[in-house]
C-alpha cells in the first residue's frame, strides 16, 4: 500500500518524539511491504519562525493532498505565552487545523499496562483492577467554537462564551461512541450537565434516542462532576466515554494522568469523510526540549492508530503496540516512567523496532 502522510513536527519535544515514531513506520512499511512518503511541513512556533503565520497555507497546502497528518505538540514556554510568537500558538494552528478539515470526533484512548499498574496515581488495590478507557470528544462545535466576546458595560467588563450544539453533531458523536463499544466491553457513558445546560439536556435527549439502535450496548448517563469523581474512585467500571468538547478536553486529561503519564497517551481526530490527524494529547513540555529524555511512545501509539484508522492496516497497528507492551515489559522506562535508570527518547524508539 502507497500512501502519503503529512508530517507536522511542531514545537518543544515534537521533532524528537516524531523522528522516533517515523522510524516505526519506516520498520512498519519495511515488514509489511507498504511505502509511506511524508511530506514535511512547518506549524506552532515552528511555522512562525519562518512564515509569521501559525498555520501557513503552504502547511495547508501539504496537509490537503495527504492522506493522513501526523501532528507533533504545538506551543510554547508558560512564562511566553504574551510574546508575538506564542500568543494564541494554539488557536491559530491546531484548533484551525481542526476547523479547517471539520475534525467532529476524537477518540483518546488510555490503558494501564500491566508492567506500569505501579505508576498509577490510585491506591494499589482500585489500580490492579485495571484501567482501559476510550473518550470519544465531540471536537468541532461547543463552547470552544462558539462566540467570544468581552465588552465593558456600565463600568464592567463582561465575557461571554457561548455553547452551541445541534442533533447532527450529537448523532454523530454518539454513533462514534457505540460503534467502539460494540468491539470493546459494550458499554457507554454519555457525560453531561443535564440538570443545569440546555446543550446538556438536548445531548441526553439524542443519545438516548441513538441508543435505542444498538440493543447490545449498555448505556449509562452521567453528570460531568459525578464522573470525574468516579474516574478516580473506580474507573475500571468505564470503557467508552462520550462527551461534548470541553467536558471531553478535561476529562481525558484526567484519565491520562490516572494511567500513569500523559506520555503514553495518543489521539486521532477523525471527520466525517474519515480523514484523520493524530497526534499525543500531551504537550509540547518545552522544559525539557532537546534534552533527549521525552517519552516517545504517545507519538508513536498516534502513528499507529493512523494506520489502524485511516489505513485500516490493524494487523500492523497490533505489531505496533504488541511492541510497546513487550519493551515495557522488558523494564525499559523513559523519565516520565522510570526511575534513575531511565533510558533516552532515541533508545526507547530502537528498542521498539527491534520488536517490531
Amino acid at each position: 500500500m502507497n500512501k502519503t502522510i503529512a508530517i507536522l513536527a511542531g514545537d518543544g519535544i515534537g521533532p524528537e518524539v516524531m523522528q522516533e515514531a517515523l522510524k516505526v513506520l519506516d520498520c512498519v512499511a519495511e515488514k509489511f511491504g507498504h511505502i509511506f512518503n511524508y511530506h514535511h511541513a512547518l506549524i506552532g512556533g515552528a511555522a512562525w519562525d519562518v512564515h509569521g503565520n501559525h498555520f501557513p497555507d503552504e502547511t495547508k497546502q501539504v496537509c490537503e493532498s495527504s492522506d493522513a497528518i501526523l501532528l507533533g505538540s504545538v506551543g510554547g514556554p508558560p512564562e511566553k505565552q504574551m510574546d508575538e510568537k506564542w500568543n494564541g500558538c494554539e488557536i491559530a494552528s491546531v484548533l484551525c487545523l481542526r476547523k479547517h478539515f471539520d475534525f467532529n470526533i476524537n477518540l483518546r484512548p488510555s490503558k494501564v499496562y500491566p508492567s506500569l499498574s505501579k505508576l498509577c496515581f490510585l491506591r494499589s488495590d482500585i489500580a490492579k483492577q485495571g484501567l482501559d478507557i476510550l473518550t470519544v470528544r465531540e471536537l468541532s462545535r461547543g463552547i470552544y467554537f462558539g462566540e467570544h466576546k468581552t465588552e465593558k458595560i456600565k463600568g464592567q467588563i463582561i465575557a461571554h462564551d457561548v455553547m452551541e450544539y445541534d442533533e447532527k453533531t450529537i448523532e454523530a458523536i454518539a454513533n462514534t461512541a457505540f460503534k467502539a463499544a460494540q468491539s470493546r466491553s459494550q458499554k457507554v457513558t454519555s457525560v453531561d450537565k443535564a440538570n443545569v445546560l440546555e446543550c446538556s439536556k438536548l445531548w441526553r435527549e439524542v443519545v438516548t434516542r441513538v441508543a435505542m439502535n444498538y440493543p447490545n450496548c449498555m448505556l449509562e448517563h452521567m453528570l460531568i462532576d459525578n464522573c470525574a469523581a468516579q474516574l478516580v474512585r473506580q474507573p475500571y467500571s468505564f470503557d467508552v466515554i462520550v462527551t461534548s468538547n470541553m467536558f471531553g478536553d478535561i476529562l481525558s486529561d484526567e484519565i491520562a494522568v490516572l494511567a500513569g503519564s500523559i506520555g503514553m497517551s495518543p489521539s486521532a481526530s477523525l471527520n466525517s469523510s474519515g480523514f484523520g490527524m493524530y497526534e499525543p494529547s500531551g504537550g509540547s513540555a518545552p522544559d525539557i526540549a532537546e534534552k533527549g529524555i521525552a517519552n516517545p511512545i504517545a507519538q508513536i501509539l498516534s502513528a499507529a492508530m493512523m494506520l489502524k484508522y485511516s489505513f485500516e492496516m490493524h494487523t500492523e497497528y497490533n505489531a505496533i503496540v504488541a511492541a510497546i507492551e513487550k519493551v515495557l515489559e522488558e523494564g525499559a522506562r523513559t523519565a516520565d516512567i522510570g526511575n534513575a535508570n531511565f533510558i533516552s527518547t532515541t533508545k526507547m524508539g530502537k528498542l521498539i523496532v527491534q520488536k517490531i
